[in-house]
């Protein structure tokens, strides 16, 4: 990602928005080749090359390569590359790197941390600085109930938080990681390669994590809401609860 970062790069069309660039292919490329030699029987799921490997295995790697490829074009460096371990229903390890803060956010699925310089120091959420992070960018399943662009329209949301709109999944390690306060996504996440890295690292640094209606992760509606505390949880599930008239006006958490 560093060596070609501002370099003229070759995308390819995948829909109507979206694409892909030689950096993103290329990476992929790489990642790929290291899991096939140190694990052949496991099964990989990459953003560009799709799901190869034996249909029955037990252990799938879910790749993301560069999460922020319109960041990256534009020659913006927030960006991050996203690589999680699925076995059987749960992700056991993953990571999420930051390449030009020169940062690995990771997780054994126990703890989780952040490698800076050769060193680990284990992940402290924090609602301090109270800023969250709404993903603005589609799909929107939940449309017309649910937007969250709204949220950022809602006066109870800027009264109590700051919006941040960094468009990649960087942000959602930075929950864990005590630099966001949270982060809010529509959209259906199981084995997303886009959030399975996030999602895991949350989990581990003890953040709370659900749908956006409260619900547990990868049920109901969908979506996503991970917060540093039950307080930021809670007041971010009320807002939503707002856009969801017909459910009594207010999400519900589940404990």
């Amino acid at each position: 990602m560093r060596s070609k970062y501002g370099a003229s790069l070759e995308r390819f069309e995948k829909s109507a928005g979206d694409f892909a660039t030689a950096a993103d292919i290329e990476a992929e490329q790489v990642i790929l080749d290291v899991l096939r030699t140190a694990r052949p029987d496991d099964a990989v799921t990459g953003e560009e090359s799709g799901r190869t490997g034996a249909g029955g295995a037990e252990r799938m790697w879910l790749v993301d390569p560069l999460c922020g490829t319109l960041n990256y074009a534009a020659r913006s460096m927030l960006v991050a590359v996203n690589v999680a371990l699925r076995t059987g229903f749960g992700i056991t390890v993953a990571a999420s790197a930051d390449p030009f803060a020169d940062e690995v956010f990771w997780t054994d699925g126990a703890s989780a941390y952040v490698r800076s310089d050769g060193v680990d120091k284990e992940l402290m959420p924090s609602a301090d600085s109270r800023l969250v992070d709404v993903n603005l960018d589609p799909p929107f399943p939940n449309d017309p109930e649910f937007r969250a662009v709204r949220l950022l329209a809602d006066p109870g949301f800027v009264e109590q938080f700051r919006p941040r709109v960094v468009s990649t999944t960087l942000a959602v390690a930075w929950v864990a990681a005590g630099r966001r306060a949270a982060y809010v996504t529509d959209g259906n996440l199981q084995d997303s390669v886009h959030f399975a890295s996030g999602i895991a690292l949350c989990q581990a640094a003890g953040c709370v994590v659900t749908g956006i209606q409260g619900q547990p992760l990868h049920t109901g509606v969908g979506g996503l809401v991970v917060a540093a505390d039950q307080e930021t949880h809670a007041a971010l599930l009320a807002l939503i609860g707002h856009q969801f008239p017909s459910e009594g006006g207010s999400a519900v958490a589940t404990p």
